[in-house]
């Protein structure tokens, strides 16, 4: 290499020494911004310190600062996986997600390198878009790989309660990520190519900010109510919990007597409340048949069935004539919890662990969508919650209201169940429709179209809600364009980022 190339070579930004506990620190900020306690305003400055500690280097150092940023990021945010399992599988997704985040990073860490010599004069605008770009698609690649993917960690899923979620109902998720990336990454270039001393170019910075604090939700149309009594058992659901048979269902039939005699349209109750399978236990169908005669309302449920050879995590809507015609299987089983992707392979490591996990369950095709009486409802069974395409099917399918069914009794005492309300909360602004989240051991909550809460019941409380939920209707343009968008940044950010590095060589040649 001569001279003139070492000179002209970018240098990092940071030293590695600076560089490791800068990333360190960034991922100590975002873990912070999710819930709990949920302080959305610390995505920013953890986004600008990653990507500082990220200027500039070369590939082997970037995948070390990656390394330490993701690692310590996944360790603090998934920590709850470790609650009644131990340190094995939260050790494993943490050295998954955080070495994937290493690799999925790298491509910034080009962009920062190759931007300014292919576009030395749209640099100011070009490298943010492109970061922001990359980093949708970096959350895309590990929400779909490996195992079906893990999309937990997104940041637009850090501003459920912030003046920012109404972006999601024009954009979706990714794209309120997008934006605020490019708008971190905007000001660290305003202030990196002295800028910012310039009015005009703190136009555009100055509008984004705008977008992302006074865009209003997408607009949707009334079309009535439903009272909806969503139960939560708080039985032994977990799944080293001590129970004697039926034990589930009875602690839901406890909590859901309050509902008898009032009006009521549906009755909800959270996933793997019936216990038992109602399909193959008489016990267990005479003791639904029995709640929907008391409540004079059908009982959307849910439990383990088998059809077949094939067993599927399913809710289905229980009638007054003692069965259900209607089902929806969970379509997303989570990984090491419900089956065991290669299973030799993994038995002959942990075979202890593997050994616990014996049912093996079967992913669902049929759509997640019901319909009770004239009104349809959309449906995700716990963590299917965070998989777009479950949420966009039920909602292009015609759901005027979202009913989301999950079991947090294996999280106990944990910020777990915390993260997933906020992501339900995050679908609620999304889509423009309600949302019942109903979980076993909670928290349960009602939560209206614009994100707000209308009711609660806290974690550790058996109890049940009843709430006049509004229906609604018409498709958020984040349901529609949100896909396409994805798409864009995903390729976009992708042939933006070879076309800058061949630019780059041919200038530098």
């Amino acid at each position: 290499m001569s001279d003139t190339d070492r000179a002209q070579r970018p240098q990092p930004l940071l030293p590695l020494w600076l560089a490791l506990p800068t990333a360190a620190l960034a991922a100590i900020l975002m873990r912070v911004a999710f819930p709990e306690p949920a302080i959305w305003p610390l995505v920013f400055p953890g986004v600008a310190l990653l990507l500082l500690a990220l200027i500039g280097r070369r590939a082997w150092s970037a995948i070390l600062v990656g390394l330490v940023y993701g690692l310590l990021f996944f360790g603090l945010l998934v920590s709850w996986t470790s609650r009644y399992l131990g340190v094995i599988p939260w050790g494993a997704l943490t050295f998954v997600e955080g070495a994937l985040t290493a690799v999925a990073l790298l491509p910034i860490t080009l962009a920062y390198r190759w931007v300014p010599r292919a576009w030395p004069r749209g640099r100011l605008f070009a490298l943010p878009v492109l970061v922001g770009a990359l980093w949708t698609g970096h959350e895309l690649f590990l929400g779909n790989w490996p195992y079906g993917g893990f999309p937990w960690a997104r940041l637009g899923m850090t501003q459920s309660e912030s003046p920012l979620g109404a972006v999601t109902s024009w954009l979706g998720v990714s794209g309120l990520s997008f934006l605020i990336v490019t708008t971190t990454a905007l000001v660290i270039e305003l202030v990196r190519t002295g800028s910012w001393r310039r009015p005009l170019r703190l136009i555009a910075p100055v509008a984004l900010v705008l977008v992302l604090l006074l865009t209003p939700l997408f607009p949707t149309s009334s079309a009535g109510d439903m009272r909806i009594g969503a139960v939560q058992g708080n039985g032994p659901t977990g799944y080293f919990d001590h129970r004697e048979p039926y034990a589930i269902i009875d602690s839901q039939m406890a909590a859901t007597e309050p509902l008898y005699g009032e009006d009521v349209d549906l009755v909800v109750w959270p996933e793997g409340s019936a216990g038992y399978d109602p399909f193959q236990d008489p016990a267990t169908a005479r003791r639904l048949t029995r709640v929907v005669s008391e409540a004079g309302a059908p009982l959307l449920a849910n439990t383990a069935t088998e059809r077949g050879k094939d067993i599927f995590n399913t809710s289905f809507l229980w009638t007054s004539d003692g069965t259900a015609d209607q089902l929806h299987d969970k379509r997303h089983p989570v990984p090491f919890g419900e089956y065991v992707p290669n299973r030799e392979f993994y038995n002959a490591i942990v075979p202890d662990l593997i050994g616990l996990l014996q049912r093996e369950y079967t992913p669902g095709t049929n759509p997640p969508l019901m319909r009770v009486g004239e009104v349809p409802v959309g449906l995700a069974i716990c963590f299917d919650v965070i998989y777009d395409e479950v949420i966009r099917e039920g909602v292009t399918g015609g759901a005027q209201v979202l009913i989301f069914q999950t079991n947090n009794a294996d999280f106990r005492g944990t910020d777990e169940n915390l993260q997933q309300l906020a992501f339900a909360r995050t679908r609620a602004i999304e889509t423009g429709r309600s949302v019942v989240n109903i979980s076993t051991v909670g928290t349960s909550q009602t939560i209206r179209p614009d994100g707000s809460t209308m009711s609660t019941l806290d974690a550790d409380e058996a109890g049940a809600l009843l709430d006049d939920v509004e229906l609604r209707t018409g498709l958020t343009a984040g349901v529609v364009v949100g896909p396409w968008l994805q798409q864009v940044l995903l390729w976009g950010g992708i042939a933006g980022l070879v076309l800058s590095g061949v630019l780059a060589r041919r200038r530098r040649a």
